[in-house]
Order: structure tokens, then sequence, then C-alpha cells
């Protein structure tokens, strides 16, 4: 297992999101990979107006968390990369870097006057272990998720009279709005298969409306799976995503619903 200390910057150029995203670049993409447990940390106060973001004005660890998944910034000019993080734990009390014993990383001899400087820095289990033991641990916070109902294995209800009650027995899958969001920069918000984009028909109230699709629907998986948001979803409008779970027993490929909607244009014309 790999172990690193990342650096969260007060003003940054980076499109970080402490306890949901990482944007790094790509020198360091050894050091995070999917698995990495990682320790936050944030360098000594320069700017007072961010005070009260923070729990110290001192060089501070300030939160733990382990690195799910990782895929190229589509809008990188160098290779940089997002690193999706879950089981963020933040600190209660901030950790400070360097106690009366010392700092709690070692520095090579040969980096006494820039080690601080680089944003992601590779640590072993020990010094991991010492910044636990002595971390103030709070909850882990887990994203909210989405509950989506496209490949619900059970529906029955209980009564067919319109205007009554009816009652519904669903099974419902979780779904981590944090490869959403990686699938939404990945992949756009337009229609994978048919083109339709909602803030082109609709204007701007709609922009960045999109379903995101699995391509291996999340009632197949059997349980918990790492999903990559380059391979693994797709965006796709409404009736796209109805038609390709239209029924129980198969889901259309979406090269399938492609298919279809080319054969259905040729006929028409």
């Amino acid at each position: 297992m790999l172990f690193s200390v990342i650096a969260e910057m007060d003003e940054s150029k980076w499109d970080d999101k402490p306890g949901e995203e990482y944007h790094f670049p790509k020198r360091y993409a050894k050091m995070l990979m999917p698995g990495t447990r990682v320790v936050y940390y944030k360098g000594r106060l320069r700017d007072r107006q961010f005070r009260g973001q923070r729990l110290s004005d001192e060089p501070h660890y300030f939160a733990i968390a382990t690195i799910a998944n990782v895929y190229p910034d589509p809008n990188a000019k160098r290779g940089e990369l997002y690193a999706i993080v879950k089981d963020f734990q933040p600190f209660t009390q901030p950790l400070l870097a360097k106690n009366h014993q010392g700092y709690f990383e070692e520095i090579p001899a040969n980096r006494q006057s820039n080690y601080w400087r680089d944003g992601v820095r590779p640590i072993d289990q020990g010094i991991f272990q010492k910044i636990l033991e002595q971390a103030h641990l709070g909850s882990v916070v887990q994203p909210e998720t989405d509950v989506d109902t496209d490949d619900n294995t059970h529906l029955e209800s209980a009564s067919y009279r319109e205007g009554g009650k009816i009652r519904y027995f669903n099974t419902k899958y979780e779904r981590d709005p944090q490869l959403r969001r990686a699938a939404v920069k990945l992949h756009g918000v337009t229609c994978s298969a048919c083109g339709f984009n909602f803030k082109d028909f609709y204007g701007d109230y709609a922009e960045g409306f999109i379903h995101i699709h699995h391509i291996q629907p999340v009632s197949e998986f059997g349980g918990e799976k790492e999903v990559n948001p380059v391979t693994d979803l797709v965006p796709l409008c409404a009736n796209c995503h109805s038609i390709i779970h239209r029924r129980k027993d198969r889901t259309l490929s979406v090269d399938e619903l492609k298919v279809m909607i080319a054969s259905n244009k040729d006929v028409k014309t």
C-alpha cells in the first residue's frame, strides 16, 4: 500500500475539492494511485482572509483519506490528473507538522531547502501511523449519494386504479456523485447515443442536465465495485437512458441503441 501527504493551498490554480477530488500534475501520478492512503496538509497561513477556513495558522495536517480512482483532466495541457477521494476523515484539531520532537516527515538531506514545495510527498507506513496516533479524528465523511431506479430488480403495484394510492416496491442502487462529476468533465453533457443536448434545446435553465449511464448496470455488480469514469460511464439523455433500461431482462448497449436510432431514421427517409 502507498502512503502520501497531499498539500492543499488556501489559494491555488488547482481545481481541488477537499474530501472529493484532488487535482495534480502528472509527475505525482505514481504517488497517487488508487488505494493510496493520504494525509491532507496545509502550509503556513499567508493571507488572513483564509483564517476561518483553517484549523491553524501554522503548517499542519488536517485530514486523512483514500484515493478511490484517478482520471485524466480533459482540459489538461501537460497531462494533469484528478484523483477521486473516498473515506475522508477530517481532524477535529490541527496536528502541527512539527512538534517538540521534530517533524513527522523525514526530510532528505538534499531537500532541506525545497522539500515543502512539493504538492505531493511520499511517506512510509510508519510515518502515516505516527500521524494517526496523534491525530484527533472526526467521523468519516461520505459524499451524498444519488439514488436511481434505472436498474430496479423488483417493481410491482398494489393497485391499478387511477387516482388511488399505488404502492411500489423498489430495489434502489446508490450512485456516487463524485463519479457523476468526473464523467461530466470527461464526456460532456451531450447524449452519446442521439446527440441531444438539453441546454441547446431548452436554453440556460437546462444547462448541465444529463443522465450518466453505467455501461454495466449497477444491479449486476453483485456488491460494491470500483467504477472508472473514463471507461465505465457515458452521458445519455433521459429518453435514451430509459430505452436502454426498458426491459428488465436485457440492457441495451449504447452501440445497439445507436443502430436502432440510425435504422429508424433510414426508414423514415
